[in-house]
């Protein structure tokens, strides 16, 4: 255990940490993605849906939580029967990184709609390399920062709603250094966002993982996206801290 006064010198860390990697840091450049067609037509629906009011529960991420709309994996009969009665959307976005969901924050998802709860899971395209797998994309440092600047985001734009910030989930078949060094890096560093008063850190990796630690291909079968026993591990987990934080 953690002494009561090594507890209180980790928001100073983490605030330090942020400041060093403020500098060049892409993680948390608010731009628009305009290498994939289609991106800016359905942040523009999501916009629409924002505007229209109505949600209590809104999800937000990149292709993992995207997922949810998948009928054919089944996670999308999993939703409607957990989520969509507790007046949920999604607004999740393939390939998204941190500084995408950022800009789509800053430019109208947020507007005109006040969730009571925010399921945020973002992050994991930050990791690893480019295409040409040589380049870095962001160190954990910088991932941790853009992580950091979408709650301020959220927490600005909407002071009454409480964040559920979801750890990345576990990545690769084994936990080999990406997911060790990049991954869980990562998850130990913003859980000191939690506060219990807006952000409320959650993380539920282990639920996926087999006891050696591995990862499941029933589970995710391409080790990074969930199958429909991935998304129903993901409802069990949450839906009970989300139904508390909606009280």
């Amino acid at each position: 255990m953690f002494s009561h006064r090594l507890r209180h010198l980790f928001p100073t860390a983490l605030a330090f940490v942020l400041t060093c990697v403020a500098a060049a840091n892409t993680a948390i450049q608010s731009v628009p993605r305009t290498e994939r067609s289609g991106w800016m037509k359905r942040h523009e629906g999501f916009v629409e849906l924002a505007n229209q009011g109505g949600v209590n529960v809104l999800f937000l991420g990149d292709s993992i939580t995207y997922g949810w709309f998948n009928e054919q994996k089944g996670a999308k009969q999993i939703w409607d029967r957990e989520f969509a009665p507790l007046g949920a959307a999604n607004f999740g976005m393939g390939g998204d990184r941190t500084q995408h969901l950022l800009w789509r924050l800053e430019h109208g998802e947020l507007d005109g709609i006040g969730p009571k709860v925010v399921v945020l899971m973002i992050g994991t395209n930050n990791t690893g390399f480019e295409l040409d797998q040589r380049t870095p994309k962001n160190s954990p440092a910088e991932t941790v920062a853009g992580i950091a600047a979408i709650t301020r985001t959220i927490r600005r734009r909407l002071p009454d709603t409480r964040i559920l910030l979801l750890a990345i989930f576990p990545r690769g078949e084994k936990p080999d250094n990406l997911r060790r060094k990049q991954v869980n890096e990562i998850n130990a560093a913003i859980a000191m966002l939690h506060d219990g008063k807006s952000v409320y850190f959650l993380d539920i990796g282990v639920n996926f993982l087999a006891p050696d630690g591995t990862l499941p291909k029933d589970v995710m079968p391409d080790f990074l996206h969930p199958s429909e026993q991935g998304y129903a591990i993901w409802a069990a987990a949450i839906k009970g801290p989300v139904r508390r934080l909606l009280q």
